[in-house]
C-alpha cells in the first residue's frame, strides 16, 4: 500500500488522525488510511501514535503495517519501539520481521547493533529477516553512493535488497535473473536483489518470473516478499498465480496475507472477484487484507487519493 500525496496538519488533526488509526471499532480500511497519512505527514507526534499503534493494538496485519511505515518513514525516533516490538518473542511473526526490517530501513549503527543480537532468533522468519536488514546496511556503508536505498526503487520504496549493480546485470536476460531468485543455493540477499530487479524492469515478463518465486519451498519469507512486489507492480498478468497461493490454506498466513494485497492493487474486476470469496476466511490476518485490499482497490479505481479529509 502506497501514497503519492503528502500535505501538512495541525497538531489537533494529527491527534484526530492518530485516535482513528488506534480505534478498533473502526473499519480496518478507514484505519489503514490513518495510519498512511500519518506517515505522509511524519515527525514526532505521527510517529508516535503509529508507534501506539504498533505496540498495543490486537491485530497483526494493522501492527506489521505500522512497522512497515516506520521503516518507511526512516526516523531515528522509532528505533526504541521497534527494537522492543522485534524482542518480544510473544508477537505474531510478521510483525517481529516487519520491526526488523524497519530497522534495516532505517539503517543506523545503532539499528545494526540492535539487529546483530537476533541474527539467530529461534523464529526462521526473523532470522531471516535479520540477516537480510544487516547485509542491507552493511552494503549501504560500503557503497559511497548507496544513499538511504529509496533511489534504487521506481516504486519510491526503502527496499531491503537493493537491485544488482548495472554492470552485474548489464545483459544477463530476464530467464537468468529468474533462475538467480529461485536458486537455494544463493544467499538470500542476492536473491532479493535479483527479485528488486525484476521488479525494476517492471515489464509482464519480469513480473511472471518474479510469480515463479511463490512455488520456492524454503522460505515464507521470501515466499512473501514476492508477493508484495508483484503488488507494487500491479501486473494482472500475475493474478492467477496469486490467487493460487492465496488458496492454499496449509502456506504461512504472511505469504497469503501479501496475496491477498497484491490482488487489491491490481484492483481488476477479476482481482477484486477473487478476493471476496475470502472475507470470512479462518485466518484473521488473511480476512482483514481482503478487507483491506478491495478498500485500497475501491480507491485506486476511484483515483481518489490515500490522505484523509
Amino acid at each position: 500500500m502506497t501514497t503519492t500525496t503528502t500535505r501538512t496538519l495541525t497538531s489537533k488533526q494529527i491527534d484526530s488522525v492518530g485516535s482513528l488509526l488506534k480505534d478498533d471499532r473502526q473499519p480496518m480500511g478507514a484505519r489503514f488510511r490513518a495510519l498512511f497519512t500519518l506517515k505522509n505527514v511524519a515527525g514526532k507526534a505521527a510517529i508516535d501514535h503509529i508507534c501506539e499503534a504498533l505496540v498495543k493494538d490486537e491485530s497483526a496485519l494493522l501492527k506489521h503495517e505500522c512497522a512497515y511505515c516506520l521503516g518507511q518513514m526512516q526516523d531515528s525516533h522509532a528505533i526504541a519501539t521497534l527494537e522492543t516490538v522485534l524482542a518480544n518473542t510473544s508477537e505474531h511473526p510478521m510483525v517481529r520481521h516487519e520491526a526488523g526490517e524497519a530497522l534495516g530501513a532505517i539503517g543506523t549503527d545503532q539499528c545494526l547493533n540492535i539487529l546483530l543480537k537476533f541474527q539467530n532468533d529461534p523464529c526462521k522468519d526473523v532470522a531471516e529477516t535479520v540477516v537480510l536488514a544487516v547485509n542491507r546496511i552493511n552494503h549501504l556503508k560500503g557503497n559511497a553512493n548507496g544513499g538511504d536505498g529509496r533511489e534504487s526503487s521506481i516504486y519510491s520504496s526503502v527496499d531491503p535488497a537493493p537491485p544488482l549493480e548495472e554492470k552485474e546485470v548489464d545483459s544477463v536476460e530476464i530467464e537468468k535473473l529468474g533462475q538467480i531468485l529461485v536458486d537455494e543455493k544463493e544467499s538470500l540477499f542476492k536473491r532479493y536483489q535479483a527479485m528488486f530487479t525484476l521488479r525494476n524492469i517492471n515489464s509482464d515478463e519480469s513480473a511472471m518470473a518474479l510469480a515463479n518465486g511463490l512455488d520456492c519451498p524454503d522460505s515464507a519469507l521470501f515466499r512473501h516478499e514476492i508477493a508484495f512486489v508483484l503488488g507494487q507492480m500491479q501486473k494482472p498478468v500475475t493474478t492467477d498465480k496469486l490467487a493460487e497461493v492465496l488458496a492454499q490454506k496449509t502456506e504461512n498466513e504472511m505469504v497469503r496475507h501479501e496475496c491477498a494485497e497484491a490482488l487489491g492493487a491490481i484492483a481488476t474486476d477479476k482481482a477484486n472477484n477473487i478476493l471476496k470469496d475470502y472475507l470470512s476466511d479462518e485466518a484473521r490476518v488473511v480476512r482483514e487484507s481482503a478487507i483491506v485490499a478491495l478498500d485500497v482497490s475501491d480507491y485506486n479505481n476511484s483515483e481518489q487519493f490515500q490522505l484523509l479529509e
